[in-house]
């Protein structure tokens, strides 16, 4: 999806973030009903090793719902400073599929208006598998284990033949941890429910961004009457046939609908880079670079999260054409990388089905090249998920709208494209805040004043309206 912008100090956490979330696809959850049992305790605080402005705990849930065997997620808080204000938890759900969400009440809670900051505790959580809640890796080795490989991208004109032989490693690596098969978005809503009761909450607000939209959306329609105040930033399709394959299907279009900012940005600068005077020129330049200069693709579709990495993108083709030193681009470590990947795989794969003939997929990503020549085919190729040994446990959930929620979307998001965030709104039946901006992440990140003054009258006072940005 879903799915890291994500240079200088904050550029380059957020190009790192962005990368290492991509299929984008990034939310928060409401949550809790009238009736249901509270936790008799709370969980047991203590200040965060790695930053004491947090408070951090361990809530243990099932395993595997239908059993009794617990595994422990890690989650963590700042409370608000104003408790006489206080409306209750505002949940920050991470994207990814894999990405840590155990320090976002600082790294994005913080950026949030003080109206916000005195009415909500901010609650962060790493989801199962992730970071410090059991995580899970697929021990790849060698070029495997490579960032590159987030996204499967085809080779020279097209060839997926070295994709396959990689899937069928990644899927056989994977499936070797019994968790793997545990790793699915509604048993990530039912942590979420179970983070909830350990809160002592009954109800939750939350903000999911990417992929987080949609383990928000499955957690409304999962538990509606635990919601309370819903912020869904940057969605993708939720149709329950496709899910996650549907979303790295959608990058073709975000990346189309995206590469007009950079073209144009580097274009007004030719005499820096000399990659065109015009933003046409500027996109063939990409062109004719994607197919002889390895990673381009895959380092120009993390660039376009955010405006802050369109100088590192456009100083690495300007090197990469004069045959200078590249510039070092920004990657997770290995061991966070492997962690992701893992996760990502697993939710991706036991979410739904994905076709398994390699003939449909070499004439996909073929059709793909000619169609959205910037993206290569990537968006139709290959991955783990074909080769994956495990059926979904259950059907992906149909989606059920909620007046509980507020959708807020750039209009050329690579990840996560407008086009499909329409079909989120049409699911949800809920209001959108559709924002004139580029980028991965509208509220308090990639977007506007106005959209997020939308997005902080509907937290602090519960407007909920559509409107342009």
């Amino acid at each position: 999806m879903g799915q890291a912008g994500r240079m200088v100090h904050d550029r380059l956490n957020h190009h790192a973030e962005r990368m290492r979330g991509l299929l984008s696809i990034t939310l928060l959850i409401g949550c809790v009903s009238a009736t249901p049992a509270m936790a008799d305790e709370g969980p047991d605080w203590t200040p965060c090793a790695a930053d004491p402005r947090q408070e951090c705990a361990t809530v243990e849930v099932p395993r595997d719902y239908h059993r009794g065997e617990k595994i422990t997620l890690a989650i963590s808080r700042i409370r608000t400073a104003k408790p006489e204000t206080r409306r209750g938890v505002l949940l920050l759900i991470p994207g990814g599929p894999g990405n840590s969400g155990l320090y976002r009440p600082l790294t994005h809670g913080m950026r949030l208006p003080r109206e916000v900051l005195d009415r909500y505790d901010l609650v962060g959580f790493d989801p199962r598998g992730v970071g410090r809640s059991t995580p899970i890796t697929c021990g790849l080795t060698g070029d495997d284990a490579h960032p590159r490989h987030l996204q499967a991208w085809p080779g020279p004109g097209g060839d997926i033949t070295a994709n396959v032989a990689r899937a069928k490693r990644v899927a056989q690596a994977c499936t070797r941890n019994e968790l793997v098969r545990h790793i699915t978005t509604r048993n990530e809503a039912r942590d979420i429910d179970q983070i909830r009761r350990a809160l002592g909450e009954r109800k939750l607000s939350y903000w999911g961004v990417s992929y987080g939209t949609y383990v928000g959306a499955v957690y409304s329609t999962m538990f509606p009457d635990r919601v309370d105040r819903v912020v869904l930033d940057s969605s993708d399709d939720p149709d329950p046939r496709r899910v996650a394959y549907g979303w790295v299907n959608n990058f073709a279009i975000g990346v189309e609908d995206r590469f007009p900012d950079f073209a144009a940005w580097a274009a007004a600068r030719a005499s820096t880079y000399g990659l065109g005077d015009t933003p046409a020129a500027v996109r063939q330049t990409y062109l004719e670079m994607a197919e002889q200069v390895p990673d381009l693709r895959a380092y120009m579709f993390q660039g376009l999260y955010t405006d802050a990495t369109f100088p590192l993108m456009a100083e690495y083709m300007r090197a990469a054409r004069a045959g200078d030193p590249l510039p070092s681009i920004p990657l997770p470590p290995p061991d966070q990388y492997q962690n992701l990947y893992a996760v990502l795989n697993a939710t991706g794969c036991n979410d739904v089905a994905w076709p398994r003939s390699i003939n449909r997929y070499a004439a996909a990503v073929a059709i793909d090249r000619l169609k959205y020549p910037l993206t290569g085919g990537m968006p139709q190729n290959i991955t783990a998920c074909a080769f994956w040994p495990y059926p979904p446990a259950e059907p992906a959930t149909r989606i059920a709208p909620s007046h509980k929620v507020l959708m807020i979307q750039n209009r050329r998001d690579p990840s996560t494209p407008y086009s499909a965030a329409l079909k989120m709104r049409e699911a949800l039946k809920a209001p959108m805040v559709s924002v004139d901006a580029g980028g991965h992440g509208a509220y308090f990140a990639n977007g506007n004043t106005c959209g997020n003054d939308a997005v902080t009258a509907f937290l602090v006072h519960g407007t909920r309206v559509s409107k342009d940005c």
